[in-house]
């Protein structure tokens, strides 16, 4: 008789852990996206302060306000970009706290930073320069259990600012922190008398000007009546008596325009129009007029073929149509396009595409600008060179970008379908105004000795025999696309 063993064999139970949940997305509030678009703005660039130290003081900024549920309680507008305060910071060499106690920068909100005591074991303020010793000291003050992660850490704060992997325990002691230093404004205000404390000065303040009177509170109102200024990046807060008002600006405008129709001097004009642009910055002057301004100099830089400058531009005046100001959005709508043909940027291209209206469509320059994008993704360059020599408004200077490349590119595909070609042929298809052109373009790409000449004037190409040279050109025309002042 065969032996049964005493119990039942089971498999081991297994506990399926549960997945992980996606982070959700926090939705900023609209003056902090203000902000960081305005710290990133090239106008507000301050020699000296690279990119990443700025991002980087940007993030401390932002993310310090956050911790302690403040963002939604700051002036945004009115308060410093992160370049100015590190330019401060260098100045004086000292860190500065957060500003919460700066005229204008906070609503209704007591100071989160106060002076510590000495002697004091009751008071829950601290100061900027104490926060190692803070971290420390509070290690044995903090619970065991902690609470659980603000939605802000989940998530990125914008586009281009991450945060660190810190410790969490950090980040909730700074969050209590900040949650007692919260004092009643009275009882701060006697407590600095009792100590003899001085009130605090915002880094706004110059170290040669003590005087309050000084201080921004808003946008300045210029008093300058020069019509023509220098441009120099703003490395304090601009005086009235170097800005021009928009009346004096406007007649600015109309001397830069004749002086361009007459001079052609691009540099001077380029800075007088940067000028003019900062001008209207630091006024927060945003209206008809300042979408002109921005048009016109993206025309003169496009005509010069300056892409930093017309994608400045072009950005602006994004952020500037979206408000519903006039101007001619459809134009430069269409150029956007053109730009992103050049720049074989698929991506920005369709999710532009996705926002395409209908109304948008009917636009003459934008039907324009989705036909050359058209023919160039069907290879139909027969059509591409035709919509190149009718291109509306500045259209063909934009299509002047890349209009080489894609000239090799069809020279190469031809020179696999043909043996030879008249002139007149490549003249034609490759969009020449005149014989001499193709002939020179020819030459400047290793086929000179391929044109052969006629006694009746109809000059014929050997195409065949420049198909290697035709395909190698094209090849390194298209690995080059300068991307400055990328949109």
């Amino acid at each position: 008789m065969q032996a049964h063993p005493a119990y039942t064999a089971v498999s081991a139970r297994t506990t399926l852990a549960r997945p992980a949940e996606k982070p959700k997305k926090v939705e900023w509030p609209e003056p902090v996206k203000a902000y960081v678009r305005r710290a990133f703005d090239p106008e507000n660039e301050i020699a000296g302060i690279s990119h990443a130290d700025m991002q980087v003081k940007l993030k401390h900024i932002i993310s310090g306000f956050a911790e302690w549920q403040m963002h939604d309680q700051i002036d945004w507008p009115t308060y410093p970009l992160p370049q100015v305060l590190l330019a401060q910071e260098r100045r004086n060499g000292v860190a500065l706290p957060l500003l919460t106690n700066g005229p204008g920068y906070v609503n209704n909100l007591q100071p989160a930073y106060v002076t510590p005591f000495n002697g004091s074991n009751d008071s829950s303020t601290h100061s900027p320069n104490s926060s190692k010793r803070k971290s420390q000291n509070m290690e044995d003050e903090q619970p065991a259990a902690s609470a659980t992660v603000p939605p802000w850490r989940k998530t990125n704060l914008e586009d281009r600012i991450t945060f660190g992997n810190g410790s969490k325990s950090k980040r909730q002691k700074k969050s209590d922190m900040a949650a007692t230093s919260k004092l009643d404004k009275a009882d701060l205000e006697k407590r600095k008398q009792r100590f003899g404390l001085a009130p605090t000065t915002p880094p706004w303040s110059s170290d040669r000007n003590g005087s309050d009177s000084d201080l921004p509170t808003g946008p300045v109102v210029g008093t300058n009546l020069s019509l023509e200024k220098s441009y120099f990046r703003l490395t304090a807060p601009p005086k009235a008596e170097t800005v021009r008002p928009e009346h004096v600006l406007k007649k600015t405008l109309d001397l830069l325009r004749k002086k361009w129709r007459t001079e052609k001097n691009y540099n001077y004009i380029c800075n007088q129009f940067k000028s003019l642009r900062q001008d209207l910055t630091v006024q927060h002057i945003k209206n008809a007029f300042t979408v002109s301004v921005y048009e016109t100099h993206a025309r003169i830089a496009l005509e010069k073929g300056d892409l930093g400058e017309y994608n400045q531009c072009q950005t602006q005046l994004k952020a500037l149509y979206a408000q519903g100001l006039a101007g001619h959005p459809a134009e430069f709508l269409a150029y956007r396009i053109l730009y992103f043909v050049y720049t074989c940027n698929k991506t920005d291209m369709n999710d532009l595409l996705a926002e395409l209206t209908t109304a948008d469509k009917t636009q003459e320059s934008v039907r324009h600008a989705l036909d050359v994008r058209s023919s160039l993704a069907l290879g139909n360059y027969h059509k591409f060179f035709k919509l190149y020599l009718s291109a509306p408004n500045m259209g063909a200077y934009m299509m002047d970008m890349f209009i080489e490349r894609e000239r090799l590119h069809a020279l190469a595909n031809i020179s696999r379908a043909y043996q030879s070609v008249a002139l007149r042929f490549l003249t034609d298809e490759l969009g020449f105004e005149h014989d001499n052109e193709c002939r020179q373009f020819l030459e400047d790409h290793e086929a000179k000795g391929l044109v052969e000449e006629k006694p009746d004037g109809k000059d014929r190409v050997r195409i065949k025999e420049g198909a290697a040279a035709f395909e190698g050109a094209r090849s390194q025309a298209f690995s080059k696309v300068d991307l400055k002042g990328q949109i």
